[in-house]
């Protein structure tokens, strides 16, 4: 099956989304499954819409989760270019030779002019499409419309024929004639719409299966009437694309998972700290399955697998919780110096390290890092976890408690137990965890006879600023003598 040739076609118009994401994770799998071709296109023929930065954005969000593209920007390939702002030449050709075989028509209804029409059809119960009242146009009518200065848009003319066809995850779907009407492919102003150059491209680039969302199921019946009119015409040589339309992501309420959603952003979990092995994981249990009841897998363990026949139609449910367990799995299975190396950016970005760590600072990380992985979902969960063991040390922000925290904690009462653990400490030949925790039992447990909670919970808020922290002798271990009885002293003052 090395002649597959799947596409990925995302429009340059903000913010990538999980939904994009999932759509992408599914095609390439299914290209490296079959030994095929991953195509990365852009479609940005929508001026007024896209951006530049978006189009950064989405290279930049396919490198970050490892999906490498065959063809495409920066690579290239037989088919460039691979931005269809760049091929408007090709779609102005394709239009032209479809208006001059009668497959398409200049259309002059003004928008009031439809819309009253669409009206006038949902009144009589029928379909309110466009009703084909500039198909046949006599040279009298078209010179008028133009004495008026109206301009037209270019419609492709449907056959007027039920269109059938066996999708990959939904198999035989039928469109009636009636509900698929003839619709635009030029705009009136020349500009070619995703409805004539999405599969003019399709065509070009000899794609030979489109995977995409349930969204545009709608349009296939457009697309094939298309590809029909395109090989009449000796642009399309092959046989036609097949189909397999994704089941819909479901977000809160079981509404369709909008971009205007929070968990939707592929930046909210860039930002966050979520391992693109995570979120590809999760990503592709929303439809698919491994089988075997497997739910943990590498994105190369699913390519091996992946079959578009095992995709369920039903749609699925986003769950972020989920998501992000599975992303604190795979953080787990993370060496500590691939960790370290992976939280630095977000120590940085977070005032924890002013660049790059120091050897020092470096050894204080590796050495925290076994304290702090188990109980890590993201990493910029890293941040608070291990903040307090960089403070006070040179390029790196004050130690300062939570005040929260000082408030519920480092009471009068505490000031008994804070001294005692000061004094304990202070007595101690050797510093290591052992010799630590051993000290601190004897002081607080056994001679003042306080619970652990109450024991430890002072000591905890007055090193490391928080209630919740790592493990606390081994914390005191890292951060070592000095600081850590200059704080505990700090917090009886």
């Amino acid at each position: 099956m090395s002649n597959v040739r799947v596409r990925f076609c995302p429009s340059p118009t903000g913010n990538p989304h999980v939904g994009m994401v999932r759509t992408a994770l599914f095609n390439w799998a299914y290209a490296r499954h079959t030994g095929g071709t991953f195509v990365f296109r852009i479609e940005d023929t929508d001026s007024a819409r896209d951006s530049e930065q978006s189009y950064t954005d989405l290279l930049d969000s396919l490198r970050w989760l490892g999906l490498d593209w065959d063809e495409g920007p920066e690579v290239g390939g037989p088919h460039e270019p691979y931005r269809q702002s760049q091929r408007m030449d090709i779609y102005a050709k394709v239009a032209n030779q479809l208006l001059e075989t009668g497959h398409a028509y200049h259309c002059y209804c003004s928008q009031d002019e439809l819309e009253e029409r669409r009206e006038a059809a949902r009144e009589a119960n029928k379909t309110p499409g466009y009703d084909g009242a500039c198909r046949n146009l006599s040279n009298e009518q078209v010179i008028d419309f133009k004495s008026q200065g109206r301009s037209p848009v270019v419609r492709f003319r449907m056959p007027d024929t039920d269109f059938t066809w066996t999708d990959l995850v939904r198999g035989d779907v039928t469109f009636a004639a009636e509900h698929v009407p003839d619709y635009v492919i030029v705009r009136a102003t020349g500009e070619p719409l995703y409805t004539l150059v999405n599969p003019v491209d399709d065509v070009l680039m000899e794609i030979t299966h489109v995977l995409r969302g349930e969204d545009l199921l709608s349009s296939t019946p457009r697309q094939l009437a298309l590809y029909d009119a395109l090989k009449a015409i000796g642009v399309a040589k092959g046989e036609r694309p097949l189909y397999g339309h994704l089941p819909y992501v479901m977000g809160e309420g079981n509404k369709k998972l909008s971009k205007r959603d929070p968990e939707s952003s592929l930046l909210m979990y860039r930002e966050e700290g979520y391992l693109p092995e995570g979120l590809l994981n999760y990503l592709a249990l929303l439809g698919w399955a491994f089988g075997e009841d497997r739910e943990f897998f590498s994105k190369d363990e699913m390519a091996t697998v992946f079959d578009v026949a095992r995709v369920n139609a039903n749609p699925a449910r986003f769950d972020l919780k989920k998501c992000t367990s599975i992303n604190g799995d795979w953080i787990r299975t993370l060496d500590p110096a691939e960790l370290a190396k992976r939280l630095t950016p977000y120590l940085i970005k977070g005032g924890v390290l002013s660049g790059q760590p120091s050897d020092e600072q470096l050894a204080v990380l590796l050495d925290a890092i076994p304290l702090v992985q188990e109980r890590m979902e993201t990493l910029k969960q890293g941040v608070g976890m291990l903040g307090f063991l960089f403070a006070d040390q040179p390029g790196s922000a004050s130690f300062e408690v939570d005040p929260i925290e000082a408030e519920k904690v480092l009471t009068q009462d505490a000031q008994p137990v804070l001294v005692a653990a000061l004094n304990a400490l202070s007595a101690l030949a050797e510093w290591n965890t052992a010799a630590i925790e051993a000290a601190l039992r004897v002081a607080l447990i056994e001679e003042m006879e306080l619970k652990p909670k109450v024991a430890f919970g002072p000591v905890r808020v007055a090193v490391t600023g928080r209630r919740v922290s790592p493990p606390l002798f081994e914390s005191l271990e890292i951060l070592g003598r000095e600081r850590s009885l200059a704080r505990i002293a700090a917090a009886i003052k």
